[in-house]
C-alpha cells in the first residue's frame, strides 16, 4: 500500500511538473503567435495590407519576448524551444504561402521552409527533449523569411513603390538558395559526425 501511494504520489508530481513546463507566459505568447497566423494570411489574401501589417507586428513582438521572458524566468526548455521554432515555421509558411497564391514569391519557398524545419527537428532530436540546434546560417534564414513577409506586407500598406516585384523576386530567390545550402551543410554535418562513430 505504502508502494501503491509513493508511485500514485510521483505520477501527480510529474503531471505538475509537465503543466508547469508548459504554462509559462512564454509559451502562451508563442501560442499567441500561431493564433495570428491565419488572420495576418488571411488578411494578405484580402489585400487588407493595414490589417496585415498590425498583426504581423504582434507576431514579431511575441516572437522577440517569448524569448526574453523564458530565460529572465528562467524557463528555457527543450519543449518550449520546439514550440516556439515549431510556431515561427507555421506562421512563416502561411504567409509566405498566401503570397505565392497571389504570385508574389516563387512556389517553391513555403515547402521548403516546412522541409527545412523538418530537418532541423529531425537532426536535433529535439522530439525527443533534446535542445534544438541552430546553424548560423539557419538563423538567418529564419529572420530572412519573417523579413521577406514584412518587407512585402509594409511595401504595400505604405505604397512603397520602389519595392518592385523583381526585387521581392531576387529575395525570395535567394532565400531559397540560402535555404538549399542550409539544409546541405547540415546534411553534411550530420553524415560526418555518423560516419566518425
Amino acid at each position: 500500500a505504502a508502494n501503491l501511494s509513493s508511485t500514485c504520489s510521483l505520477m501527480r508530481h510529474d503531471r505538475e511538473d509537465s503543466t508547469v513546463i508548459w504554462a509559462t507566459w512564454a509559451n502562451a505568447l508563442s501560442v499567441l503567435r500561431l493564433l495570428l497566423a491565419a488572420p495576418c494570411g488571411y488578411a494578405i489574401w484580402l489585400g487588407a495590407w493595414r490589417s496585415a501589417v498590425v498583426l504581423f507586428a504582434a507576431a514579431v513582438v511575441t516572437d522577440v519576448f517569448d524569448g526574453i521572458i523564458a530565460r529572465r524566468r528562467d524557463q528555457v526548455t527543450p519543449l518550449g524551444g520546439l514550440l516556439d521554432h515549431s510556431i515561427d515555421a507555421i506562421f512563416v509558411t502561411t504567409t509566405l504561402s498566401v503570397l505565392t497564391l497571389i504570385g508574389v514569391v516563387p512556389t517553391l519557398l513555403p515547402p521548403l521552409v516546412v522541409a527545412s524545419f523538418s530537418q532541423y527537428v529531425w537532426d536535433s532530436k529535439a522530439l525527443r527533449g533534446a535542445p534544438l540546434r541552430a546553424s548560423v546560417l539557419g538563423r538567418w534564414n529564419g529572420i530572412g523569411y519573417y523579413a521577406l513577409v514584412g518587407t512585402v506586407i509594409v511595401a504595400n500598406a505604405l505604397d512603397l513603390g520602389w519595392v518592385s516585384p523583381d526585387i521581392l523576386n531576387a529575395l525570395a530567390w535567394l532565400l531559397i538558395l540560402s535555404t538549399l545550402t542550409s539544409m546541405g551543410d547540415r546534411a553534411v554535418a550530420l553524415w560526418r559526425i555518423r560516419g566518425a562513430g
